[in-house]
């Protein structure tokens, strides 16, 4: 039989196990923490299928001046910790340019396209069905002329990509959420995306089923993974575990681990805050607030407020100034209630450079393989890009062709 220890107790982790699992293969997952606590726990609960063109780097000088002064809320940085984030930031920027940015795309949709089905498979085995709804979400705007250029471009995606979406004006989207003030333009409702109602929730439910069919998790330390003579070995608090292969899903932390082997992955880590908040009116579905960079969704805690991103250090203590001005922004278009947390979470999104996740083996180092980056989308696409992970591993011709995501695509390893 063969065995491998997975890295990382989120949602491409729990997935990553499950898929080699199904394939006979003897897993032990390791993490810190239970599953669903860290970045899997702390997203807008959206399985986002109508996501087909990752998120570029703005590359307008009007943008990146708003961004540079503070004047959005989508974006915020702390200077002193900018110095951490511009190599990868340039290189980013540089992928966002519309030929690489148009090559990434079609990369990343082949993705997409599995992460509903792939979710749908585990949701049913999980019996989790209480927790997920299939009616999609709404993308609110404030400004008529942006609303049209976003129909314009939700025109496009359903063109080349057949996703499928309505736009509801100022009266059908009051109609449709009845408690928002009456007065806005209008919302584009993706009406393939699932939501959910406690993400971390999912993730758990996951491996419950990993552990049900007799996977193995423990609480240990990923760096203190090393190669030995038969594979590779990790502390635990049950002693030492030995596997012929490693799995390193560990979102924003991949990359310290992999730079002990050699492999330099540029990672932009885009920090996010949430708050729950009770005793205000509800929303049917989640809504995006585009104009001040935040989403608002219903879930089993009470409204759920997420941010934008911040560039900051990884231990440099929380900044919620785009949650407050999230919150003020949502208080104008709905009685949200009182914050239920003393503390707003917040963890990391672990973004690559080109924007596309690192999948497949380490080139240099046999039985190592890898499944992170996935930026904003890890919650959406963990069952998917584990399926193909797993199918690689396990020498299948996986379902799409793993080359725009190996890890030798950055080079200078």
């Amino acid at each position: 039989m063969q065995s491998a220890i997975v890295l990382g107790g989120g949602m491409v982790g729990v997935s990553s196990a499950l898929h080699l699992q199904r394939r006979g293969w003897s897993i032990t997952l390791v993490d810190r923490k239970q599953p669903g606590l860290e970045t899997s726990y702390g997203n807008a609960g959206i399985i986002q299928s109508e996501a087909v063109r990752p998120y570029p780097m703005p590359r307008d000088l009007a943008t990146l001046a708003r961004i540079a002064t503070g004047r959005t809320n989508d974006v915020r940085y702390r200077l002193a910790s900018l110095h951490r984030h511009v190599e990868p930031l340039l290189r980013y920027w540089w992928n966002s340019a519309p030929k690489r940015h148009q090559e990434a795309t079609a990369a990343w949709a082949r993705l997409i396209a599995h992460a509903t089905p792939e979710h749908d498979v585990l949701i049913r085995e999980a019996h989790a069905d209480n927790l997920v709804r299939r009616a999609g979400y709404r993308l609110l705007h404030r400004d008529p002329v942006a609303f049209e250029l976003a129909i314009a471009k939700a025109e496009e995606n359903r063109r080349d990509y057949g996703v499928q979406f309505r736009v509801l004006d100022g009266s059908e989207l009051a109609r449709a959420e009845p408690l928002l003030r009456d007065d806005l333009p209008g919302a584009i409702h993706w009406l393939g995306p699932w939501t959910v109602s406690d993400p971390g929730g999912l993730v758990a439910a996951y491996a419950r089923l990993f552990q049900r069919l007799g996977g193995n998790i423990v609480s240990g330390d990923a760096l203190t993974l090393t190669e030995t003579s038969s594979g590779w070995s990790v502390e635990t608090a049950d002693g030492r575990i030995d596997a012929a292969n490693a799995v390193v899903a560990l979102g924003p932390w991949s990359p310290d681990l992999m730079l002990r082997f050699g492999y330099r992955i540029p990672l932009v880590r885009k920090r996010g805050y949430h708050m729950h908040y009770q005793g205000g009116s509800s929303l049917d579905l989640p809504l995006v607030d585009t104009a001040n960079g935040y989403a608002m969704a219903p879930m089993a805690k009470g409204i759920r407020i997420t941010t934008g991103a911040e560039l900051t250090s990884p231990d440099a203590p929380a900044t919620p100034v785009q949650l407050g001005n999230a919150e003020a922004a949502a208080r104008g278009l709905l009685d949200i209630g009182t914050r239920v947390e003393p503390e707003p979470w917040y963890g990391t999104r672990p973004c690559t450079s080109d924007m596309l996740p690192v999948l497949g083996p380490a080139p240099r180092h046999r039985g190592l393989w890898m499944n992170f980056g996935h930026g904003h989308q890890g919650f959406t696409l963990g069952p998917a890009t584990a399926r193909l992970l797993a199918e690689c591993m396990s020498g299948e011709t996986p379902a799409v062709d793993l080359t725009p995501y190996r890890a030798d695509r950055f080079g200078g390893h």
